[in-house]
């Protein structure tokens, strides 16, 4: 069975409310664990086995798969039915996954490097700036309401969700705030933060 490693409130929610989108739950077993925090909080949990102590981690009999990315694509495999992604050989597959290591590759670099104020020609050079960001994703965004045009997919769940947890750093660009706004209103998104509610509460 699919085994998801996952802490409240953290990068992992974003796959909590993708096993939701995908009708998954009753597929994949999903276990809390600690994990650091940057405020000092929590601890490594001897229970999580990502070789750092990190989430999100899913872990399919013997294999595992980490990284957000990675861990889309994989899950949107195990359950096409659910039309979270292009399939090999359909249309729009390779901008699907484009997407997918966009966020790895650019748009987490940037957005965590405006929260640390980081400002280095190098680091424009190689992850693109927050301006450069924006333009590329109100380019997808101006040929339909989602990243595939007119079709939601496991990409905007992944790729609006620093902005939905830090609003502060979404750009100020109307079609981008629409966007944003539209994916985070999913009932998954709700469900999700409501699990993860419950579970620090029982937590204490």
């Amino acid at each position: 069975m699919l085994t998801f490693y996952h802490s409240p409130n953290s990068r992992s929610t974003s796959i909590l409310a993708l096993i939701h989108e995908l009708g998954a739950l009753d597929q994949v077993q999903v276990r809390l664990v600690d994990i650091p925090r940057q405020d000092g909080s929590g601890r490594r949990d001897p229970a999580n086995p990502h070789p750092e102590g990190k989430v999100p981690f899913l872990t399919d009999g013997a294999d595992w798969v980490r990284e957000r990315g990675a861990i889309v694509a994989y899950l949107c495999e195990r359950f096409p039915q659910a039309g979270l992604a292009p399939m090999p050989g359909e249309a729009l597959r390779g901008r699907f996954l484009s997407w997918l290591s966009y966020y790895q590759g650019v748009m987490e670099p940037v957005v965590l490097g405006e929260m640390m104020g980081v400002s280095h020609p190098m680091f424009r050079a190689t992850y693109r700036d927050s301006a450069t960001m924006a333009e590329r994703l109100a380019e997808a965004l101006a040929e339909g309401p989602y990243l595939l045009g007119e079709r939601f997919s496991a990409a905007d769940l992944l790729l609006h969700s620093p902005f939905a947890w830090f609003p502060d750093l979404c750009p100020d660009v109307p079609v981008i705030r629409d966007w944003v706004a539209r994916c985070a209103a999913r009932p998954s998104m709700a469900w999700a933060q409501e699990h993860d509610q419950r579970a620090l509460a029982e937590a204490g």
